[in-house]
């Protein structure tokens, strides 16, 4: 099918020329999307004076954006399934422009959660972007557009700590949200003007029930999980909040079993290529966060511990911010990995590759340079395995799912984000010690090393359990012919 914006068939160098532009401007929006999960961490100490609330009220401001952005990803790949993928990313871009907007001019916490929540929402756009690359990109440009999307998960989170930081350093809090409403409005308007709308809409209804469900069972377990550490881990808000949260998605996926047309068609994601990658990114995730947390952490201890590095919050981000950009810089290098190997070799490498990273840091912790070196190579390991992720899930998952079935992998990305929180607090405060009588405790080098070794470990958990997920057969490999997408000159059906 063709229409007047199809481009003609003897004009390949037009048809790159346009995938690149849009592939530009998928990446520059999920990277803006991306940015909302470090925005608030260099003023988070400060936030209850800022907005006259709690330590703990305030520190949901954080929260919150975790918690939209988990319920947003699967419920997002729905709607673009079911509607087409560019409104669903243009609404998504809206909606960053409106949450940006509500904390950019609020003073107390309300607002402002209600602002995070939508920024969290936003983050939505990245899984369907992720699915759209790989319908419009042309064949040879098809693995490199994933990669780049893919890894922008990582970038936004990385890159988000010196900006941040820089910002609320030299500037009123207010504006790290003003730029990011620039940036929410520049990914609005390029959204609308240069995505293309393909005719990708699939026969169906949304699931509204499930998609309740999905969020109530959703949010128990994650506020349970990130909150366990202040509210005490055997307290009854949090056992019940847990508890509460698995219950719900139990039942949710009874229903959904049951459901002729479900939010997320749990058969499929039961397929063992699926599952098995759905759970592969649980511990990526977590090795992912796990770095991101400890080794600012680390760089920021007083150099009187004998094993702090005496850095400041700018510096640490600045510091941190190399490892940021090597997840981009590996996108040609995962792109030409699941070319040659295909997504279950390249997932692999990239775990093991993130192992090696804490390996690294384990012996390595003396300098800020050391540290800079570990979380390069952790993060080069993090942007091939994201990159391979959506390939595995892509090229076995029906079309009609695709959006969804992306979604849904990115919020076991988020899962395993959360739970590394939890659980680097519980070590980081289990042991520690006192630097000066009066002064509060602080974690030991011990600590900050068992840390390396629980990263270490996951990720090479996540790599033993890529490689159980069955080799496609010769000539179905995913990186040689992707099974998903026609392997054919035609285009997608593009409307002005």
């Amino acid at each position: 099918m063709s229409s007047p914006l199809s481009p003609a068939p003897d004009a390949p160098p037009r048809t790159d020329r346009r995938a690149i532009a849009v592939v530009v401007v998928v990446c520059f929006s999920s990277l803006c999307a991306a940015l909302m999960q470090s925005l608030v961490i260099p003023i988070q100490s400060e936030l209850p004076a800022l907005l006259s609330t709690s330590a703990s009220t305030a520190s949901w401001v954080v929260t919150a954006t975790l918690l939209g952005g988990g319920v947003a990803m699967p419920v997002t790949g729905r709607l673009a399934d079911l509607y087409g993928k560019k409104p669903v990313l243009v609404v998504s871009a809206a909606v960053l422009v409106v949450g940006s907007l509500v904390c950019a001019v609020s003073d107390s916490v309300g607002p402002v959660l209600v602002g995070r929540v939508l920024q969290g929402v936003a983050m939505g756009y990245i899984p369907v972007a992720i699915s759209m690359v790989r319908e419009i990109a042309p064949p040879h440009l098809r693995n490199t557009a994933v990669a780049g999307v893919s890894a922008t998960l990582g970038v936004g989170g990385a890159l988000g700590l010196p900006l941040a930081a820089w910002i609320a350093q030299d500037f009123d809090w207010h504006m790290l949200f003003w730029v990011s409403v620039v940036l929410a409005v520049v990914m609005t308007a390029l959204t609308a003007t240069v995505v293309p709308h393909v005719r990708d809409a699939h026969p169906g209804r949304l699931d509204v029930v499930g998609a309740i469900g999905l969020a109530i069972g959703l949010v128990g377990v994650l506020v349970g999980v990130s909150k366990g550490n202040d509210w005490g881990w055997g307290s009854a808000s949090t056992l019940g909040m847990v508890v509460g949260g698995v219950v719900v998605l139990l039942l949710w996926g009874w229903y959904e079993l049951r459901h002729d047309d479900p939010l997320v068609d749990l058969r499929t994601t039961a397929r063992k290529p699926v599952l098995l990658t759905n759970i592969a990114a649980v511990l990526i995730g977590f090795g992912m966060m796990a770095q991101s947390i400890v080794v600012p952490q680390l760089l920021q201890m007083p150099e009187a511990t004998g094993y702090g590095l005496g850095q400041t919050i700018l510096q640490a981000g600045l510091w941190m911010a190399p490892a940021g950009l090597m997840m981009m810089l590996f996108t040609p290098v995962s792109s030409r990995l699941l070319t040659r190997l295909g997504g279950r070799s390249t997932m692999a490498i990239g775990a093991a590759v993130l192992a090696l990273g804490y390996v690294v840091a384990v012996f390595l912790m003396d300098a800020p340079w050391q540290l800079m070196l570990a979380s390069c190579v952790a993060s080069a390991g993090v942007g091939i395995g994201y990159a391979a992720m959506p390939t595995l899930i892509l090229t076995n998952v029906p079309a009609a799912e695709s959006a969804a079935s992306v979604g849904l992998n990115s919020l076991m990305r988020s899962i395993g984000t959360t739970v590394a929180g939890a659980v680097m607090a519980i070590v980081l405060t289990s042991r520690t010690t006192v630097l000066a009588p009066g002064t509060p405790p602080i974690p030991t080098g011990d600590a900050f090393q068992l840390c390396f070794v629980i990263g270490a470990l996951a990720a090479a958990v996540g790599a033993a359990i890529v490689l159980c997920i069955p080799r496609r057969r010769a000539g179905q490999e995913e990186g040689r012919h992707l099974a998903a997408v026609p392997d054919t000159d035609d285009e997608p059906a593009l409307v002005g």
